[in-house]
């Protein structure tokens, strides 16, 4: 079976983007299909595979995982991908929207820069404490599309990324479903600095759009930051957070993307 693809960046977070629209396989396929492709020695490598598919509630649907199969209810940096995609192969015009399992965003497309309308943000807790290998860290938590723990932090550099982000992620005060996990250091009043542990991934990402959206809108709360926040990645990108500071709603998360190449996928 041939899969034509594009393979696309936001800010150092890679998708494998297939049109789908016209069913190209099997749903009881789409698993397996997304682990051998994400394997970055055996295949083209990415954080996750986007299915873009017809919707009757919006311009396009898409169907999302993460490099290890499971299903992602919400990606903001994908999410901008997915939107120069279709946009660059005239599925839609430059203003359109997306049906995810999380709700429906809008994208604005201006050439390589494309600002998305994310969903409203809900399930707000502060200052949980979780102890870990004898620890205690203090945590922030916010769902923008799929649930963020935010660890502040006087130098992300200095930290852990993998084995603390991986204990937190499994903690059972995130439990049963986990959590994604920012490790976030302000730089000024507007600024901050993002580290990510990606829940799916199972390691850190160079970038997660969902998570600078979680760690300003936090940070705000805190009174770190004002917005428009903007976020420096650990891909060395600068994403903005633009949103009501009085209530954190109409949130925009804005920042380039990159069309790395396309192809044919065969063997599968």
């Amino acid at each position: 079976m041939a899969v034509q693809f594009t393979k696309m960046s936001g800010s150092g977070n890679d998708f494998i983007i297939i049109d789908n629209r016209v069913p190209v396989m099997d749903n009881s396929k789409k698993v397996d299909f997304v682990k051998r492709v994400c394997d970055r020695k055996m295949s083209v490598g990415a954080d996750g595979v986007i299915f873009v598919e017809n919707s009757d509630k919006a311009d396009i649907k898409w169907d999302f995982y993460n490099e290890d199969g499971s299903s992602a209810e919400m990606c903001g940096n994908g999410g901008r991908c997915v939107a120069r995609y279709a946009v660059e192969k005239g599925i839609t015009s430059d203003e359109l929207t997306l049906e995810t399992v999380a709700g429906i965003i809008a994208a604005k497309v201006s050439g390589a820069s494309v600002r998305v309308k994310l969903t409203a943000p809900e399930n707000l807790k502060q200052d949980i404490v979780a102890e870990l290998n004898g620890a205690q860290y203090t945590i922030d938590s916010l769902n923008t599309g799929v649930p963020h723990a935010i660890i502040y932090s006087d130098n992300v550099e200095n930290v852990n990324v993998k084995e603390v982000g991986n204990g937190i992620r499994f903690h059972d005060v995130f439990a049963p479903s986990g959590t994604n996990v920012n490790f976030v250091e302000k730089i000024g009043d507007h600024d901050l600095k993002i580290r990510t542990y990606e829940r799916g991934v199972e390691d850190e990402t160079l970038a997660c759009g969902t998570g600078t959206v979680a760690s300003a809108l936090l940070s705000s709360y805190k009174n770190l930051v004002k917005p428009p926040v903007k976020v420096e990645t650990r891909g060395g990108e600068i994403l903005k957070v633009d949103f009501d500071p009085a209530n954190g709603s109409d949130v925009y998360l804005e920042g380039f993307t990159r069309i790395g190449f396309e192809g044919t996928l065969g063997e599968y």
